[in-house]
């Protein structure tokens, strides 16, 4: 008897002991995930193509392909592609990447405590941002991890990316913060702010959150710089939050009205005050700018803290507010550098149409294969380069433009970006030319 009581005593000392030792090896890094990863899952998406049989398939639009197109049957293809995203709220809404859902046909999500699959619709995206909002299609409570916020990062703060590379399930990687707030180049026309750390970020981790050491979402994980090797970069969730209740309540960001047009800044300005900034040409009468004071030849110096070093930085940062957003401008007065607040609202209806008559001289109206000019303006700059009526606008840049609507959305995404790029077919012959 006292034996068996020996023995029960040598397995609880044991059992203390075990469990002591797994407590000093419980650092905050295993608290923050412990905290974060039941909202983390797994997104997988199909997509349905379809391509003909083409001989000329894979030459890109060569005409060969496109004839054949319209002259083959169309096979269809099923693809799928993997990703990550966080639950931000108990209803089941979820925050990922635009690119991870990109074309998507249906959205399975998994989550860490459930083997089988749930759909999920997609709510609202914005392809300039790379974010977007997802639903679980199924009723239910489900974990969730709130947004917090990324404006008080520090360099060097240890900051864990979890997600789902290779398909693999959750993984968790850590780094430190190298950069709260650095702009990175997306393409000619379009540059972002990001959260560079070097938390490994692997394919499929693209739309996991990053959190810092307490647990909270500070980031959604979307790209690598692959030129270089252990590099991450994660859009900061204060750009996130910003924008969230127009991805749910209207699909997609409205565009905030400020009404300035701005320019560059000479290189002896950037010479005698060591900055960059962007110089408003232009103040729009009865715009937000107008009544908040903001004046010809001010210099925009910063937008809410972040320095602004070009009119394709302004443009970039300033899609990410919407309508009601405030923003607090650093400007350069003459030689007195002022701050000023200036409260978006929502663009004008028909803005878009009248901007672009004004600025590149024409107007459009909906023919039966698409968009014909219907008026040039003399002197403007499209009868500058020789537009005539009946042309047909085929693409802005690099969208294809059919209705009104596209043109007018188009346009309205590079309100204020110079010169732009149209693509005018005359007797099927095709022009590629730039306004104004």
């Amino acid at each position: 008897m006292s034996f068996c009581r020996l023995s029960i005593a040598f397995v609880l000392v044991f059992l203390f002991c075990q469990v002591s030792i797994a407590a000093q090896r419980r650092t905050p890094i295993v608290d923050a995930v412990s905290k974060a990863h039941a909202a983390v899952v797994n997104v997988r998406t199909e997509k349905i193509t379809q391509r003909s049989n083409s001989p000329f398939f894979g030459f890109g639009d060569s005409i060969f392909d496109q004839f054949f197109q319209n002259m083959l049957p169309q096979r269809t293809y099923k693809t799928q592609s993997l990703g990550s995203g966080v639950i931000i709220d108990s209803e089941g809404h979820i925050l990922t990447n635009a690119h991870v859902v990109e074309k998507a046909s249906k959205i399975y999500i998994a989550l860490s405590d459930r083997q089988l699959e749930l759909e999920a619709e997609l709510i609202g995206q914005d392809r300039r941002i790379d974010l977007a909002i997802l639903k679980i299609v199924e009723p239910g409570e489900y974990p969730f991890l709130p947004p917090g916020r990324s404006d008080d990062l520090m360099l060097g703060e240890t900051v864990i990316a979890i997600g789902n590379p290779l398909g693999l399930g959750h993984s968790i990687t850590t780094g430190i913060v190298s950069s709260q707030k650095r702009r990175i180049q997306i393409d000619q026309q379009l540059s972002s702010i990001f959260i560079q750390s070097d938390a490994l970020i692997n394919p499929g981790n693209s739309g996991g959150p990053l959190i810092n050491i307490n647990g909270e979402l500070i980031g959604i994980n979307t790209a690598i710089a692959r030129q270089a090797q252990g590099i991450g970069f994660s859009v900061p969730i204060d750009t996130a939050k910003r924008v969230l209740d127009d991805l749910i309540d209207y699909g997609l960001v409205r565009r905030g009205f400020l009404g300035v047009f701005v320019g560059t800044v000479s290189s002896s300005f950037v010479r005698s005050y060591g900055e960059g900034g962007v110089l408003i040409d232009e103040v729009e009468k009865k715009s937000p700018a107008d009544r908040a004071g903001l004046l010809e030849a001010d210099v925009i110096l910063a937008i809410d803290d972040i320095p602004i070093s070009s009119p394709d930085h302004y443009h970039s940062l300033l899609q990410t507010y919407t309508p009601e957003d405030s923003l607090k401008l650093t400007l350069l007065r003459g030689l007195k550098q002022v701050e000023q607040v200036v409260n978006l609202e929502l663009l004008p209806e028909g803005y878009g149409l009248d901007y672009s008559r004004r600025i590149f001289g024409f107007e459009l109206h909906q023919g039966k294969n698409g968009l014909l000019v219907e008026k040039v303006m003399d002197g403007s700059p499209a009868d500058q380069v020789g537009m005539r009526r009946g042309d047909l606008v085929a693409k802005v840049e690099s969208a294809k433009v059919e209705t009104i609507a596209e043109y007018e959305s188009v346009i309205e995404t590079y309100l204020g970006q110079q010169p732009l790029k149209f693509t005018v077919v005359r007797e099927n012959t095709g022009y590629l030319i730039e306004l104004p």
